[in-house]
């Protein structure tokens, strides 16, 4: 079987690596009985420059055709200036809107090796294995309206709307019910309730799903800006998190610097299956597009690598191989290959392609 990825590179450090998630590829075409189609597109800022908006009708077909969509990174400060709607973020936002990927998986897992790395104590985070399951779809960065408008008084005023159904934020909770079933079968539910009706919205529709669907996994609510303490005090109370658009952009943030590095981590964003079976799917690095690092050579491709060991799980079925790609990485760590963001005293320091180079070789290594 053929799996058709398109490829996004984007902006910043994307290109870079998203380069080294190529050469994987190659491996598991070369070494695992795999073939892939690849195509390529642009998107975010790079979009912008040659078509002149962040992401095309004609992207956005193949994006629909693909099995699986390979993301980098978009923006920096080159187009901190443009119009709204045509920055680079809004080219992802029009991905994830076009594809109906409601679901976003974002792991905070601290490999050994780097416990030392966080900026919390070690017996902190040794072990910690999180997972986030943010809506992706609906919320803040969604509803309508949004914009800025004119006070007769020559004030400006700014409106972002909060909006979700009870339909969004079900199909979300029994997401993060079926992966709590795979994990350590616990999901707290993180909301602000207190102070906002879709809070209000959302913990009714999250305790209903649980109680009908789901009684045999332990569920506990939390209040959004407990969750943020909790993740610093105690981060591995947690199992599975569900929550709305705008705190899982958060949270995940906060949860990924907790391994040592924003750029070690991977994250899945999932849509509906069709009635052929096929889920549309988008795997992308957390981190950003780092453009003072650009072209440096300096970027740590892990997170992206991870991220295909996440395609490898989700969209295509190849637990093993996804697996494999994880004992690779880990392994990686474990001999003292750091890059930049993740270097430690007494570690070897290489750059991105030699970082990709350590990790070919340990699935050569694993795979013998």
């Amino acid at each position: 079987m053929t799996y058709n990825i398109l490829l996004l590179p984007g902006d910043g450090i994307g290109p870079e690596v998203l380069e080294e998630t190529r050469r994987v590829l190659g491996w598991y075409s070369a070494n695992r009985n795999l073939a892939f189609a690849t195509r390529e597109d642009l998107v975010g800022g790079c979009a912008y420059e040659a078509h002149g908006a962040p992401a095309t009708d004609a992207m956005m077909k193949k994006a629909l055709a693909a099995d699986a969509v390979l993301f980098g990174a978009v923006g920096g400060p080159k187009w901190d200036k443009l119009p709204f709607h045509q920055k680079p973020e809004q080219g992802l936002l029009r991905l994830r809107g076009d594809l109906g990927l409601f679901a976003n998986l974002r792991p905070a897992l601290c490999f050994e090796a780097l416990k030392d790395a966080s900026s919390l104590k070690p017996e902190i985070v040794s072990g910690l294995d999180i997972l986030i399951v943010r809506e992706l779809t609906g919320g803040v960065y969604f509803g309508k309206p949004k914009e800025i408008t004119d006070l007769p008084d020559g004030q400006k005023r700014a409106v972002d709307t909060q909006v979700y159904t009870t339909g969004e934020i079900e199909r979300i909770a029994r997401v993060a019910f079926e992966l709590a079933r795979l994990r350590g079968n616990r999901v707290a539910s993180a909301d602000k309730s207190n102070v906002m009706v879709t809070g209000v919205l959302w913990r009714e529709a999250v305790t209903r799903v649980h109680d009908k669907e789901f009684p045999d996994v332990a569920l506990s609510h939390i209040l959004a800006d407990n969750c943020a303490m909790q993740l610093v005090r105690n981060p591995k109370q947690f199992d599975v998190i569900v929550t709305d658009n705008l705190f899982g952009d958060v949270l995940s943030d906060e949860a990924a610097q907790l391994t040592g590095s924003i750029g070690m981590l991977p994250s899945a964003s999932l849509g509906a299956k069709g009635a052929d079976g096929r889920q549309p799917a988008l795997y992308e690095p957390i981190h950003g597009s780092a453009p003072d690092i650009a072209g440096k050579g300096l970027a740590n491709p892990i997170a992206t690598i991870l991220s295909l060991a996440m395609c490898l799980r989700y969209s295509f079925g190849r637990v093993e191989d996804a697996t494999l790609l994880e004992k690779a990485v880990e392994r990686v760590l474990a001999e003292g290959y750091r890059t930049g963001d993740i270097m430690q005293p007494g570690m070897t320091k290489v750059g991105t392609a030699a970082m990709t180079d350590a990790i070919l070789k340990a699935l050569d290594k694993l795979s013998a």
